[in-house]
């Protein structure tokens, strides 16, 4: 949105018109002028319904849609997780027409995507710049595993208020921020943190927790080659001090073959054992056991064990 400025014209049909902006130079001002012609903006209805049709008539839809700045910046806080416009309609007016559809959804952070069981699959970009287009295309053509993770929890509604009472704004949640509260309130979001999904299928066969490292044997049981994030959670129910429901201690990623087996390490840092004793202002380790949980996110547990 450089300054500009503009001059309106009336054109009867098949005119040729010349159109001349001038512009002084300054000595050293660095300022370049640029002449552009902006056609007039198509309807928004009329490009609604025009790319519902094409999509009617598409072997595979993909429908891309995000946040702005206008909406998502560092500088302001959002009023609501909605997409701006009318995103959320084009695509649930799109898949109803092609059952093939790919949303591509291009945000910084976690958006409502209230269609989401309605599409074939939903693909988060997160602002990947002047290399989109051939990102996505390796990804959707499968050149490409969307091997990401995501490193936020997401909902339709947020689970805490966001609204300041006489200009304050309190933050209450304590240690259950993000997935810590969903599984605290047992509320099911939309994707828990560290949810993915890859080109292929794992089975998690087995778990060994000897001292502080947990041995975790997978296997690729699809048809391609793919890779895992392998996810490590602690637990402790009984524990004396306030503690999340559970929390990441440790991760890792493994690669495999169809078919193939493999084991994943993961070290366990002591720190993921420690609290802050509010009482003698240090960090402590409380005596017992901790559950160790493996799983794909935060809300899912496969294999548990005890250190």
């Amino acid at each position: 949105r450089p300054p500009h400025r503009w001059v309106p014209l009336h054109l009867p049909a098949g005119d040729l018109v010349r159109l001349v902006a001038r512009r002084p130079r300054g000595e050293g001002t660095g300022r370049a002028a640029v002449l552009a012609a902006d056609p007039p903006r198509p309807d928004p209805a009329a490009e609604f319904d025009a790319a519902v049709r094409l999509a009617e008539q598409a072997d595979v839809a993909v429908v891309v849609v995000g946040t702005t700045d206008d909406v998502e910046s560092e500088g302001f806080d959002r009023t609501d997780l909605r997409l701006p416009g009318d995103q959320d309609a084009l695509v649930r007016a799109v898949a109803a027409v092609n059952p093939r559809t790919v949303a591509v959804v291009n945000s910084g952070g976690p958006v409502a995507l209230p269609w989401r069981h309605e599409v074939a699959a939903v693909l988060l970009t997160w602002f990947p710049g002047q290399e989109t287009g051939h990102g996505l295309a390796d990804v959707i053509f499968g050149d490409r595993e969307p091997g990401g993770r995501l490193p936020t929890t997401w909902a339709d509604e947020p689970l805490v208020g966001t609204t300041p009472a006489g200009g304050v704004l309190r933050y209450d949640e304590g240690l259950h921020l993000g997935h810590r509260g969903y599984l605290r309130a047992g509320v099911e979001p939309s994707y828990w943190f560290g949810h993915g999904l890859g080109y292929t299928t794992w089975s998690y066969e087995s778990l060994e927790v000897d001292g502080l490292r947990a041995r975790v044997r997978l296997r690729n049981t699809g048809d391609r080659a793919g890779r895992e994030l392998v996810q490590l959670y602690l637990s402790r129910p009984d524990s004396a001090v306030e503690r999340p429901a559970r929390w990441l201690a440790a991760f890792t990623h493994v690669d495999a073959g169809p078919g193939e087996t493999v084991h994943a390490d993961l070290d366990i840092p002591p720190t993921a054992l420690r609290h802050w004793s509010t009482t003698h202002h240090r960090w402590e380790t409380e005596p017992g056991e901790f559950t160790v949980l493996i799983g794909r996110s935060a809300g899912e547990s496969i294999l548990e064990g005890v250190v």
